[in-house]
């Protein structure tokens, strides 16, 4: 009898205890219609302040930001990225969305990189450019791609390094969207070869197995970022 009491127990526990995880595996719905994000008051873990709904007018709903793009051929990638996350659109705090764009010149690449923080959707708009994502260690580091035309989509999972790189022989341009208002974006060769302090050479040389002049003339390149 006392056997079957204490089965009983420990079933009940086991079946209960993964609940208070299921209910903090999303971020919590807002309680209002809107809060849009006073950017000068102290991030909290959901995101901005809110500022008075009075004082808030109805550009928070809309934005042409993305309405035209930057200069793909500042940088050497040759392509550039039009953010409007929480920092330049706060309409969008609390509500767990965001969007970029992103122009290319040809041959330009988005370099390989990963969202911490988001799943992204994204949609080509203008030219063809071949996107790439390589999964994790459970899938042998699969690497998936697929030459993506204007008109067409894809879906990067979040915590994916993947790229997009312009094959075409024109411009080319994508608008992405994220299921989090501040998406974060770790370029894998800036965090590797440009981080500051920087890496110790030796633990590069070693990971890369290459020697430490190759490592060191790496870092040059990115010694002002990108």
């Amino acid at each position: 009898m006392e056997y079957s009491k204490a089965l009983a127990s420990l079933f009940t526990m086991l079946v209960l205890a993964p609940l208070p995880l299921l209910v903090k595996a999303t971020d919590p719905d807002p309680l209002q219609d809107f809060c849009v994000a006073d950017l000068s008051g102290k991030l909290s873990v959901n995101g901005f302040p809110c500022q008075p709904s009075s004082s808030a007018g109805d550009e928070f709903l809309f934005s042409d930001k993305i309405a035209t793009g930057g200069d793909p051929l500042a940088n050497p990638n040759g392509s550039n990225v039009t953010e409007l996350d929480v920092s330049e659109w706060p309409g969008v705090n609390t509500l767990g969305v965001s969007m970029n764009r992103v122009d290319f010149a040809p041959g330009g690449t988005n370099p390989p990189h990963v969202h911490p923080r988001a799943t992204e959707v994204g949609l080509v708009t203008r030219g063809e450019l071949l996107v790439g994502i390589v999964g994790s260690l459970d899938s042998g580091n699969r690497y998936y791609s697929k030459v993506v035309r204007a008109g067409e989509t894809f879906v990067i999972p979040r915590g994916l390094m993947h790229f997009q790189f312009n094959v075409g022989e024109e411009d080319a341009a994508m608008v992405v969207s994220f299921n989090s208002q501040n998406p974060g974006i770790i370029f894998v060769p800036l965090t590797l070869f440009g981080s500051s302090p920087p890496i110790p050479t030796p633990v590069l040389a070693k990971a890369l197995r290459v020697d430490a002049s190759v490592v060191d003339l790496i870092k040059s390149k990115f010694a002002g970022g990108y």
